[in-house]
């Protein structure tokens, strides 16, 4: 069988250049006579393979060198929770809640301290970014948090909320590396990898040394420390090896394609052929309001339950998978992260043509 256009929303599509380069090394990397799935995270050969991969994406993302970047477990629900443990020391933190994600950050921030909801766009079901350019910020509270890129709705910051002076701490999951970013603008930007940088199995947290603590909240396990993480370089037990490996290979990838800012004129392009088409068309339309649209995730609905899922179905056979809407949603959801090709968003259009055509 051929390859089929992946529209799912993590684990998501690779770029097909990286997966052949690994299937070619799959059992001997560089002449070491293993796999990088085989190997020790304290030969050598690993050594180099975590190192490199830092400094690509230290030189893609433009990281200042007074931020860390850790490479552990857990993906993001876990880091929901280190949030909390690391940051919490007046006990008190702010969240935007605009989606399932930042939600589920809120509800687990809560087990540890006070997390108050500044915002929130629940109201018309988290399908606009609300108005964050003047927070009930307080003076105590030890940062705010955002989840950037919604990937269940399909909406982003366009622009930063003002958090008054407070560190801002940001959940980048489904727009990481999509395009430029301002490190310096973030006390800690972090995202789990599977949807637009690698296979499961990660989470890459940047992280400004100054808000690495000494102590974290009593009770929070030694492997979930900050500090123990970057005292050792992301290497104090076994990290998860191989998803790092592939992620280097997506960074080697991404600066030879021109690097983030090449990224976000071609994800500008391919968003724009899937929005305007919804936005013409009688039988499917965009969940979103226009100004908080996502350039990863598109959330469309026909309106009809039995029609969506017929669409589903057909789209699936002709090759166009994993268009099903979060459970918790319905509808559809093209995730059209980095590695999808303009192509997989043009037959997608084409195919929604033919569908509406027939089902008018």
């Amino acid at each position: 069988m051929s390859r089929v256009y992946n529209f799912s929303a993590g684990p998501a599509m690779l770029p097909e250049e990286v997966l052949k380069e690994a299937a070619a090394e799959m059992l001997d990397y560089q002449g070491s006579g293993q796999s990088v799935m085989e190997m020790s995270h304290r030969s050598k050969v690993y050594d180099q393979i975590i190192k490199e991969a830092e400094a690509d994406l230290r030189e893609l993302m433009n990281i200042p060198d007074n931020y860390k970047v850790l490479f552990l477990q857990g993906g993001a629900s876990q880091f929901f929770a280190e949030v909390p443990m690391n940051m919490m020391k007046n006990k008190k933190a702010g969240y935007i809640i605009t989606g399932q994600w930042a939600k589920k950050a809120y509800q687990e921030a809560k087990i540890y301290g006070e997390a108050v909801e500044l915002a929130s766009s629940a109201d018309k079901t988290f399908s606009y970014i609300p108005d964050c350019s003047d927070l009930p910020i307080t003076d105590d509270m030890d940062y705010v948090y955002i989840c950037e890129n919604n990937t269940i709705y399909g909406t982003k910051f366009q622009q930063l909320p003002n958090t008054k002076g407070k560190v801002l701490v940001s959940d980048i999951s489904s727009c990481f590396l999509s395009e430029p970013v301002d490190v310096t603008k973030y006390g800690v930007i972090y995202g789990g990898v599977q949807k637009n940088v690698g296979p499961a199995g990660a989470v890459i947290a940047i992280i400004r040394e100054d808000l690495i603590p000494d102590e974290c909240l009593p009770g929070t396990p030694t492997m979930l420390k900050w500090k123990t993480q970057a005292e050792n370089d992301s290497l104090y037990n076994t990290p998860p090896c191989y998803t790092i490996y592939i992620c280097g290979k997506v960074f080697k990838w991404l600066l030879k394609n021109g690097g983030l800012e090449a990224m976000k004129q071609k994800n500008i392009e391919k968003a724009k052929i899937l929005y305007d088409f919804l936005d013409q068309s009688k039988l499917f339309k965009g969940t979103v309001v226009k100004e908080d649209r996502s350039l990863m995730n598109v959330p469309f609905v026909t309106g009809n339950e039995e029609l969506d899922a017929k669409f589903v179905k057909e789209a699936t056979a002709a090759g166009l998978v994993n268009l099903k809407g979060h459970r918790s949603v319905g509808g559809m959801r093209a995730s059209i992260y980095n590695a999808m090709p303009i192509e997989g968003v043009k037959a997608l259009v084409d195919f929604m043509a033919k569908f509406e055509a027939e089902n008018a």
